[in-house]
């Protein structure tokens, strides 16, 4: 596929660990592994889009080089989750006999976390009997859902999020690359909307700058589908004050205006109630508490915007409980 044709996500991926953004601990280790051409079964976790599967393509091409066709294995567990993969796929590569001077071979497990319990047993068994050959990278986004047996058979190296300066030196990169012009409040959208992540980043701005070559703040907010932090303020302190039906107006406008899920409003409610001054230290563990059963509602299936004029209502009746 020609570059000008890629997602920026995979045109701007780095492809040699000098190249990765933040994760400055995780990237000495896996250069010292990379020193000595030896390194155990690692696991990766932390939230997506932070660097975990960069760094392993990263550690992959540095260890291998032109032989890593024939010596590294990439599979998303999501897509190939069961038992049969483990037994045909992963085995049938473990047991071959490595290419070049590196003595071992290298098997990617993207979203390992997905993997069935049958399967992640078969792995471990899969990993004890070809230790000698075959080395495993698993990336998780929660560790916990990986069972104790594989987790003692890998060194963990935790991922966090990334910071803003990181993610602003990338963006920067990215902007005089395209020649787009973004502007300052742009950032801040940018960063508000991502969560620390930095494909997401990459996937609003590529959006944006097929629109336009001057990025701005409603730009972004628009092509992410997040309302404007001040306005999400203005609806909870609408409600607040008992203004039920002026707060209903507001949500409308939103849901309409910005496309939001009624999900995406309550993700973007609990992150404006604790920042508010506003509203009274005693009233926050009242209001997270009611966003956090209506969330339980949505996920359950309920009607999205009766729960969401219903928590609304609920921040209405909080007022009378003065």
């Amino acid at each position: 596929m020609k570059e000008e044709l890629l997602p920026w996500t995979e045109k701007y991926r780095p492809k040699h660990l000098g190249e990765v953004i933040g994760q400055k601990e995780v990237v000495k280790h896996l250069r010292a592994f990379v020193k000595k051409k030896s390194m155990p079964n690692l696991l990766f976790a932390g939230p997506p889009g932070i660097g975990k599967t960069t760094c392993a393509l990263a550690l992959a091409n540095e260890i291998f080089g032109e032989k890593l066709g024939g010596n590294f294995l990439e599979l998303n567990a999501s897509d190939e989750r069961g038992i049969d993969v483990v037994r045909g796929k992963i085995k049938d590569f473990a047991r071959s006999i490595a290419l070049g001077d590196v003595p071992f071979k290298l098997i990617f497990l993207d979203e390992a976390d997905a993997l069935t319990s049958d399967a992640q047993h078969a792995l471990r068994r899969t990993m004890e009997q070809y230790s000698a050959m075959t080395r495993f990278i698993m990336s998780c986004n929660y560790s916990s859902k990986i069972i104790e047996p594989l987790q003692s058979r890998c060194g963990m190296m935790r991922f966090t999020l990334l910071e803003e300066e990181d993610m602003r030196k990338l963006i920067e990169m990215v902007g005089k690359k395209e020649g787009i012009k973004i502007d300052a409040e742009a950032y801040g959208a940018l960063f508000y909307s991502s969560d620390g992540d930095m494909r997401r980043i990459l996937n609003i701005l590529q959006g944006a700058a097929l629109a336009t070559d001057h990025i701005k703040e409603e730009t972004i907010y628009k092509i992410s589908s997040r309302a404007r932090p001040k306005e999400i303020q203005e609806m909870l302190e609408l409600a607040l004050e008992g203004k039920f039906k002026e707060a209903r107006e507001k949500l409308n406008k939103l849901m309409i205006e910005y496309g939001l899920s009624g999900e995406d409003v309550i993700v973007q409610m609990y992150r404006e109630v604790i920042k508010m001054e506003s509203i009274p230290n005693d009233k926050k563990p009242f209001i997270v508490d009611k966003i956090g059963e209506y969330n339980f509602r949505l996920v359950e299936g309920a009607n999205e915007r009766i729960q969401i004029e219903a928590l609304l209502a609920q921040f209405v009746l909080c007022k009378g409980k003065e």
